[in-house]
């Protein structure tokens, strides 16, 4: 920490203290010891002192012990030069602490020389050029305090100085509006203040609209303060005295900051250091030293050469504060209600992805330099560009930056895209990664849906349902092709990294599996119970990514499920998931095995990556991804087969299964396992090969690529058959698959 913030703040620490002592002992001259000293219409007297110190300041003498300990908390002056290296941040904090604490007594002895100088409203009064409102009273912190409590206010900027000119003030402020925060101003800057700026700009302050102006001087930033540890007392049960308490109730509950605008002299870094000690971080429009250590504040306590247009983000980010959005910008109702919409083929408007185009989904982290919240933007025709019955290709890029994200939390982001997309009336949403679906209605975009609502719909909803572990988040939907094709290796690049991070797991080795039903809004009996050696059939999800999720959100779609009693270990069969899943599903299901396909599988949604079907006459399974268009030797192209088995149901001699879980040791392993698989489609076979090469040589069958079929050789059990017999394929000399 730079040894000039220390120096310039103790500094003005005693400068103020030297001032306070003067103006008390004129006061005491003056109005005599007995005088009444006391905020208007409050019963914490003077509020920081009653709840740090504990001492109730009823009149003039009793200010008398506070001003001595402001003297005894001043710490010895810090040198400039030399060449000794001191722990300043404890003096920084005393006698940021003492500076306030000898404020509020100067501003309590204002109320005795000029009792007419602050307005005891909410409101200002322009008429007669009142605009200070001074401290609040109990009535007014009554009723603003609790908006602290419940979240509605989720914290306050302390805005000291002016801006460089009342627009920049108005951008600044509205800002702060947008996002539900109080804006407490005080001190004036080359000649006004921030709240005369905003007056100069049209905008109306007062507490009504959250614009708050305290008084023209540094002092006035007790006020802010005081509400502050007010809130805690009333709000929080902290006793007055219990000046630890008192702190750290503020650091945890009460999400303020300083932005200071302006040169900042030493009184003002003397109160930047009082603010510190409450958790409250300064960050400044000026080139002042920095404190940026983490400590007592959150994350930085003072942050500089912000710019105007970011300084509300940064404030944000560097207090560790979640902005709450509680309105869903879209012209469409919204809701869990309309989860499970369907949009037929007649009522289509636009469609994307579903193997008619090219579709990808793709969260990941970025630099919070890079990520500019809220931000939404439309890359290539939106839907007013096309006619009705349209196609386009589509990427939906989430872009989160934050302290808490980690990549493990990509994945349970980028699949909550589903069922939130889903709850806009009028937008159908199926699968996810590179498989997803959309489909958006003639009626949607007859009252105005726009490709650009489902960027506001993630944004808005993950503020709401995740804000917890990220602070910023901006969206990008890319429907130019050649953007797609760009967006869709650097996608599936990610999906494989995330797929890789469970090998070595096994289901012996683990007792706890998890749960995911976010898919019964269109299957309502269907429950997918995730283990390290079966991914969830839609792809999006492993263990791994199922623990990342239940521990974001206890509540949510990922539950853990103890797999207790083993009851049949070839096929994958546990009396706790058994347990589970028929609660889950409603008391449907009441039984289903992890790795059979011909024995009671897995229940399957319109979600799956892959459907296998069991062939009889090969001896062996096919499996067909939800790209591939063409017939099957099942006899059922894909969408056929994922209408007949695809709502929730036990179906067997068929399940549902993603494309990684193909090469996974456990894959049908019940019904002998990946030897089993005589077809699938060329593209799936060359997308995971790598996988397949090196499953095979694990299994003593290094060859078994080669002697899979493909639609090369034939979409019929009678067209593939003599290809199985010509290379030897294992299938055909295994004990029947039907038992």
């Amino acid at each position: 920490m730079s040894r000039l913030v220390a120096f310039a703040a103790i500094q003005g620490a005693y400068n103020i203290i030297s001032k306070a002592e003067g103006t008390f002992k004129r006061a005491m001259d003056k109005y005599g010891p007995n005088q009444p000293l006391a905020f208007p219409n409050t019963a914490y007297y003077l509020p920081i002192i009653y709840s740090i110190l504990g001492i109730k300041v009823e009149k003039l003498a009793d200010a008398e012990s506070v001003m001595k300990r402001c003297r005894e908390l001043l710490p010895e002056h810090v040198k400039t030069k030399g060449n000794i290296h001191l722990p300043y941040l404890g003096n920084l904090l005393d006698a940021g602490m003492a500076a306030i604490l000898a404020e509020e007594v100067v501003e309590a002895i204002r109320y005795v020389e000029d009792p007419d100088f602050y307005l005891p409203s909410e409101e200002v009064d322009l008429d007669r050029g009142k605009i200070w409102l001074g401290a609040a009273d109990d009535t007014v912190m009554r009723k603003r305090g609790i908006e602290f409590v419940d979240g509605s206010a989720p914290g306050f900027a302390a805005i000291v100085g002016a801006a460089p000119n009342p627009e920049i003030a108005k951008m600044i402020a509205e800002d702060y509006q947008k996002k539900n925060l109080y804006v407490f101003m005080c001190a004036n800057q080359g000649g006004t203040t921030f709240s005369e700026q905003l007056i100069e700009a049209g905008v109306q302050i007062g507490w009504n609209t959250r614009l708050v102006p305290f008084g023209p001087d540094i002092s006035a930033a007790v006020f802010a303060l005081g509400f502050a540890n007010r809130a805690a007392m009333s709000f929080g049960g902290v006793q007055p005295g219990d000046y630890e308490k008192i702190l750290l109730y503020n650091k945890d509950r009460v999400f303020a900051f300083v932005n200071a605008l302006g040169e900042v002299n030493a009184e003002w870094a003397a109160n930047a250091a009082g603010a510190v000690n409450w958790g409250f971080p300064t960050l400044a429009d000026t080139d002042i030293p920095e404190i940026l250590p983490t400590g007592v504040c959150t994350y930085e306590h003072v942050v500089a050469n912000v710019p105007y247009e970011q300084m509300t983000a940064k404030s944000i980010e560097v207090r560790g504060l979640k902005v709450a959005i509680t309105e869903i910008p879209v012209p469409v109702s919204y809701g869990p209600a309309f989860e499970g919409e369907r949009v037929r083929k007649d009522d289509v408007y636009l469609e994307c992805g579903g193997g008619r185009t090219l579709c990808c989904e793709l969260v990941k982290i970025a630099d919070m330099d890079a990520v500019e919240d809220g931000r939404v933007e439309v890359i290539g025709p939106d839907i007013k560009d096309v006619k009705v019955g349209s196609r386009l290709p589509l990427a939906v890029v989430v872009e989160v930056a934050g302290r808490k994200m980690q990549e493990d939390y990509e994945p349970i982001l980028e699949r909550q895209i589903h069922h939130l997309v889903n709850y806009a009336q009028g937008i159908m949403h199926i699968g996810q990664r590179d498989i997803a679906w959309y489909r958006i209605s003639k009626q949607a975009v007859e009252k105005g849906f726009t490709l650009e609502h489902i960027g506001m719909i993630l944004h808005a909803k993950f503020h709401q349902d995740f804000g917890a572990i990220f602070d910023k988040c901006q969206v990008k939907i890319y429907t130019d092709e050649a953007k797609v094709k760009e967006i869709l290796p650097e996608a599936q690049a990610a999906y494989n990294t995330r797929d890789a991070r469970i090998e070595g797991m096994t289901d012996e080795t683990t007792e706890t599996y998890y749960s995911c039903t976010l898919c019964q809004s269109f299957a309502p009996t269907h429950v997918c119970v995730i283990s390290p050696e079966r991914t969830g059939l839609c792809g999006a999800y492993n263990w791994l990514d199922c623990k990342a999720s239940n521990e974001i959100n206890p509540t949510g779609p990922n539950q853990p499920v103890q797999k207790g009693e083993t009851l049949d270990p070839k096929l994958g069969n546990w009396k706790g998931v058994n347990d589970f899943v028929f609660k889950a599903s409603r008391q449907s299901i009441s039984s289903y095995n992890f790795y059979s396909i011909v024995y009671d599988p897995m229940t399957t949604c319109g979600c799956c990556e892959c459907i296998a079907a069991v062939l009889p006459m090969c001896n062996g399974i096919m499996t067909v991804n939800r790209d591939y268009t063409g017939m099957t030797p099942s006899g059922m192209k894909f969408t056929t087969l994922a209408g007949t088995i695809g709502g929730g149901n036990v179906t067997p001699g068929f399940v549902g299964h993603s494309k990684y879980n193909i090469t996974q040791r456990k894959f049908i392993l019940g019904d002998g396992g990946l030897k089993r698989l005589v077809w699938m489609p060329k593209m799936l076979k060359e997308e995971i090969r790598d996988r397949l090469i090196k499953r095979g040589e694990e299994m003593g069958v290094p060859n078994l690529i080669d002697m899979i079929a493909t639609e090369e050789q034939g979409v019929t059990e009678d067209e593939i058959y003599p290809f199985l017999e010509k290379v030897g394929h294992p299938a055909l000399t295994m004990e029947s698959i039907l038992g």
